[in-house]
């Protein structure tokens, strides 16, 4: 695969056969993330790859694929089972000139690595006076998948702690702009694969696109609309497609679908703006409802809002509070379609009754 698409970025021939430029390759989420860090290494000699797995084998779920053939084992570095010793070497390397992309292979170990993920990473900058930084990131799988185990979605807590970033791509071209742009940020950013979305679907992924720095915090517009503002990320991206399809086709409820991409620091001005217009804002994610990300933009908003916050309806959609389980159950705890056009609708309801 990783040859298939250094020919591709190249100019040159795919598996297929068939001729592709660097503005038109078909990725996976998964190959765009393998794409974005092999160009950096090509280009940046400091930036190295460290986790479980990650060399010979290719890593957890094929994430690393092609890496260790073209970069050796000086750049794509085993390490022990042992997160927060992961963690660790991977901020000493920054703090000593090095660009670190460290893999905790899920979501769910992010927990054994709190000390350096929460003390020591965000604070680095702050503690030194400026004098150094850790431009290291953390890529880790979160969610939902056909992959049985580790559903479990931690991310906002991070989004807590002021000094880390993070992001959630929610499609290719994202996750390819998304990885390239935290390697090459000065702050520690925390890079969430949503799992479910990692072998998805190839989609045309622009490799020559340039890379700025505004492109962690900024949100896009998936869908315009004029009804309601729908604000999703990650996996949830394409559920709300569907279920926002479904109630512009049956009940003609337009919905504006805005997929944040980066949690910490997220688009507010983008989510505002729709809002002026809508009225009414729909949050979903797959983290738990509960003291979710959801809840923060909606407080956010209804603030920047001011007294014009009065006519605003609010939803939000979440994982139920129970630990996501494993098996037929799993599905029970998280959003589905149905609960998504079902939050659509009583939000388009509540609008025509409060106009009346």
């Amino acid at each position: 695969m990783n040859q298939d698409i250094k020919r591709a970025a190249s100019g040159g021939m795919t598996g297929s056969g068939a001729p592709h430029s660097r503005e038109n390759v078909r990725l996976t989420l998964a190959e765009a993330i393998i794409e974005a860090i092999r160009q950096e290494m090509q280009d940046d000699p400091s930036v190295i790859y460290l986790g479980q797995d990650v060399g010979v084998f290719g890593g957890v779920m094929q994430g690393t694929r092609g890496l260790y053939d073209e970069f050796g084992r000086n750049r794509v570095l085993e390490t022990p089972i042992s997160e927060s010793a992961m963690v660790g070497i991977g901020l000493g390397a920054a703090l000593f000139g090095m660009k670190p992309i460290v893999e905790v292979s899920f979501g769910e170990f992010l927990p054994a690595a709190m000390n350096q993920l929460i003390n020591q990473a965000p604070n680095l900058h702050y503690m030194t006076g400026g004098a150094k930084s850790a431009p290291a990131v953390i890529r880790t799988r979160a969610g939902h998948g056909p992959y049985g185990g580790h559903p479990q979605d931690y991310s906002v807590w991070f989004c807590h702690v002021p000094g880390i970033k993070v992001v959630m791509p929610a499609n290719p071209s994202d996750a390819y702009r998304l990885m390239r742009a935290a390697i090459r940020d000065p702050n520690p950013v925390l890079f969430v694969e949503p799992m479910s979305l990692s072998h998805g679907r190839r989609e045309q992924v622009d490799l020559t696109e340039s890379i700025g720095p505004e492109t962690i915090g900024s949100a896009r517009i998936a869908h315009a609309g004029k009804d309601l503002t729908l604000v999703a990320y990650g996996s949830q991206l394409p559920l709300v497609q569907r279920a926002s399809q479904r109630a512009e086709a049956e009940h003609g409820v337009s919905v504006e679908i805005i997929d944040l991409r980066s949690l910490a620091p997220w688009d507010v001005a983008t989510v505002v703006q729709s809002v002026r217009r809508t009225r009414r804002l729909l949050t979903v994610h797959e983290a738990w409802k509960g003291f979710g990300h959801g809840a923060e933009v909606i407080a956010r908003v209804l603030e920047e809002l001011g007294p014009d916050s009065e006519a605003v309806r609010v939803g939000r959609v979440g994982a139920k509070p129970v630990p996501i389980p494993s098996g037929p159950l799993r599905g029970l705890a998280l959003p589905d379609e149905k609960e998504i056009h079902t939050a659509i609708m009583n939000l388009a309801r509540s609008r025509e009754a409060h106009i009346a």
